[in-house]
C-alpha cells in the first residue's frame, strides 16, 4: 500500500471531535456499518451552560448528559471512542489519512469528518468570564426564557452595537445597550431602540457588580453602577480549525471571522475532509450541528461507496 504502515489501526472514518456534530456524524456512520472512530478532546463550547435549549425533545437537558447519552448510542453501533486530542492528520498517498494524536498514537482513517468547534474570546472586564453560561449570556434563543422579564444589560458588538440589544427586548421590556467602545448606532437603529425601549448608555464599562453570587449591577469606568440583573455579551468566536488549515483547507470571510468554506454537505476543498458544526460556523447551534453531522455522514458514506465499486468495476474489467 505505497508504503503505508500496516500495524496502524485503521478505520473507514475518523470523526475528529465528540460534540453534537461529531457524534451525530458517528452514529449515521455506525448504521450504515461503517468503521469509525471518534476522538474527542473534550472542550465543549457549551460546557459552562447548565442547559441546553431548543433542540426538540431534548429542551432543558444538560450539554453533559446529551453528550453522555450520545456515547451510548454510538456505542451501540460498534463505533469506537477515544478521549484524545488530534496534532496532525496528513494524506498517505493511498486515498486516505494518517492521524496523529498527542499521546503519539497513530492512526489510519480512509476518510475525515472534523468538528472540532470553537472557542468563545470573552471581552476582557472585571468579573465577566467567571459568570459566563450563568448571568452572563450571548445568545437570547438558548437563554432568554429562563432569563425573560429581568433587568437585562447588553455590551454592544464593535461592528453591530445595537443588533443584540434589538433581539433581546423580545425577551424584556427592560434592556440598557451599553456601548463602551462601540460606535454611536445608525440613525436607523437609534429609531429602533427607541421605539424598542431599550436604554442607551455611553462610556466605558469597567467591570460586572457581583453579589451573593448573583451578578446585581453594571460597573462604569466613571464610576457609576447600573443595576442589571442578566448581561449579554457578543464574544469573539475563534474556530478550532488547525487541522482543517494545515490540510490546506480554503477559508472564507463571514461577518464574524474566517471560517472554512465547505459545500451544502460539509465537504471541504480537500479531498476527503469533510467539516461540521461550530468548526465551520459561528451560529451552529446544537440541533444545527446534530444535523450538519447527519450531512456529512451520508455524503463521507456515499464517496466511500461509490470509490469501492468503481475500483471493483475497474479491477473487473482489467482481467
Amino acid at each position: 500500500m505505497n508504503g503505508i504502515e500496516q500495524n496502524l489501526d485503521t478505520y473507514d472514518v475518523v470523526v475528529v471531535g465528540g460534540g453534537a456534530a461529531g457524534l451525530s456524524a458517528a452514529l449515521v456512520l455506525g448504521r450504515a456499518r461503517r468503521g469509525t472512530l471518534v476522538v474527542d478532546a473534550g472542550e465543549p463550547r457549551n460546557a459552562p451552560a447548565a442547559h441546553m435549549q431548543g433542540y426538540l425533545t431534548r429542551d432543558g437537558m444538560s450539554p453533559a448528559a446529551f453528550l453522555e447519552a450520545g456515547r451510548r448510542e454510538i456505542a451501540g453501533y460498534g463505533v469506537a471512542y477515544t478521549e484524545g486530542l488530534v496534532t496532525a492528520a496528513a494524506p498517505d498517498g493511498d486515498d486516505g489519512f494518517t492521524v496523529t494524536l498527542a499521546d503519539g498514537r497513530r492512526i489510519r482513517a480512509r476518510r475525515l469528518i472534523v468538528t472540532t468547534g470553537l472557542a468563545d474570546e470573552l471581552p476582557e472586564l472585571d468579573g465577566l468570564a467567571p459568570r459566563w453560561g450563568r448571568d452572563v449570556l450571548h445568545c437570547p434563543y438558548c437563554h432568554g426564557w429562563e432569563v425573560r422579564d429581568r433587568a437585562f444589560g447588553v455590551l454592544a458588538h464593535p461592528e453591530l452595537p445595537a443588533q443584540q440589544a434589538l433581539m433581546v427586548s423580545r425577551w424584556s421590556a427592560d434592556v440598557t445597550l451599553f456601548l463602551h467602545t462601540a460606535a454611536a448606532p445608525s440613525a436607523q437603529d437609534a429609531a429602533r431602540l427607541a421605539a424598542a425601549g431599550v436604554t442607551v448608555v455611553t462610556g466605558e464599562v469597567a467591570g460586572l457588580v457581583v453579589e451573593e453570587d448573583r451578578l446585581t449591577g453594571v460597573r462604569m469606568a466613571d464610576g457609576r453602577t447600573v443595576a442589571r440583573e442578566v448581561l449579554f455579551v457578543g464574544p469573539r468566536p475563534v474556530p478550532r480549525d488547525g487541522l482543517l488549515t494545515a490540510l490546506g483547507a480554503a477559508t472564507r470571510a463571514t461577518p464574524f471571522g474566517e471560517f472554512v468554506a465547505v459545500d451544502e454537505t460539509g465537504r471541504t476543498g480537500v479531498p476527503g475532509v469533510w467539516a461540521a458544526g461550530n468548526a465551520i460556523g459561528a451560529h451552529e447551534q446544537v440541533v444545527n450541528a446534530a444535523s450538519g453531522g447527519y450531512r456529512a455522514a451520508t455524503a463521507v458514506n456515499a464517496d466511500l461507496l461509490l470509490t469501492d465499486l468503481d475500483r471493483r468495476a475497474a479491477a473487473g474489467s482489467a482481467r
